[in-house]
Parts: C-alpha cells; sequence; structure tokens
C-alpha cells in the first residue's frame, strides 16, 4: 500500500466510493458464482486463484475496516502497519472454502464499511493517517477510504 503505490482516482470523492463500493456488494456475488469452479482455483505461477484474490479483499476489508474505526479517535497521524498479505492468504486456506463463505464474509464486511463510512463528518474524514515507517506525507482519513476502493477496483479487474 501506499506510499509506493496507491489507487485513488483524481477525481475520486469519498461520496463516488461509497456509492461504487455500495454496487459491488450487490454486483460482484453474481458475477463470480457465475464463474465456472475450474476458473475460481486456476492459478499462475506466481499469482493467486481468484478465490485466493477475494481472500485478499477479505483481508484488505479487515484490516481497513479496523484503521477506518481506529483513525477516529486519538493522536493525529493515525499510524498503522502494512499487513502481511501473501501469508494471510496461505494462513486462510482461501483456495479450499466454497465460494458462498468467501462471498458472505467479504459482502458482511463491506456492508459494515459502508455502515461506518456512510456518516463521517467532515472534520472526521479529515483527520491525518500514516502507514508506520513512511516518509511520504500524512493523508486524510478520506483519502485512505477512497483509497481502498481503488485498490478493490484493481483486483475486480482481474476477478471478475
Amino acid at each position: 500500500m501506499w506510499p509506493n503505490q496507491h489507487y485513488t482516482a483524481a477525481d475520486s470523492t469519498l461520496e463516488g466510493a461509497l456509492s461504487r463500493l455500495t454496487g459491488y456488494i450487490q454486483e460482484v456475488p453474481a458475477q463470480l458464482s457465475a464463474l465456472p469452479e475450474e476458473t475460481l482455483l486456476d492459478m499462475k505461477p506466481g499469482k493467486w486463484s481468484r478465490k485466493q484474490l477475494l481472500g485478499h479483499l477479505i483481508d484488505s476489508a479487515l484490516n481497513n475496516l479496523k484503521r477506518f474505526n481506529e483513525a477516529q479517535f486519538g493522536p493525529e497521524p493515525y499510524t498503522f502497519a502494512s499487513y502481511r498479505q501473501n501469508e494471510l492468504v496461505v494462513t486462510n486456506h482461501y483456495q479450499n472454502l466454497p465460494l458462498d463463505h468467501l462471498l458472505t464474509l467479504w459482502q458482511a464486511l463491506n456492508r459494515q464499511i459502508v455502515h461506518v463510512i456512510s456518516d463521517l463528518p467532515e472534520a472526521t474524514r479529515q483527520r491525518k493517517v500514516q502507514v508506520k515507517g513512511s516518509d511520504g506525507p500524512p493523508r486524510t482519513l478520506s483519502w485512505l477510504i477512497e483509497d481502498y476502493v481503488g485498490h478493490m477496483e484493481h483486483h475486480l479487474q482481474k476477478l471478475l
């Protein structure tokens, strides 16, 4: 994740990100469920399968839900560590879980994210956040939320 790579579109807004996220929660399960199981399990060398990629998006939702909540309180900038993406995909055995299990978890986490961010006051949206050890400038909570949705969109292009 940032500072090396970020996914926020130049014209992105929190409201736009929230609207897109709400749409994905409704649309993605049907699109993924339409894919054959072989397609969901197919792995290329050095790449995740579609099931594993969905698992990565679950891990992202788990980590970011915590960030979106905790960034609202305490001193600024709220600092957070990156997480072990590859290790979590392996440890959680996403490849072996039924698709409906993965989709239910992904939807529930993202519904909670929508609930948490829907009514954030402007002052809270502007709270500063930063990755531990980053030499880049602090960003706003609003930027972090928009980046979360952009990161999801980046992976949905490969997933669907």
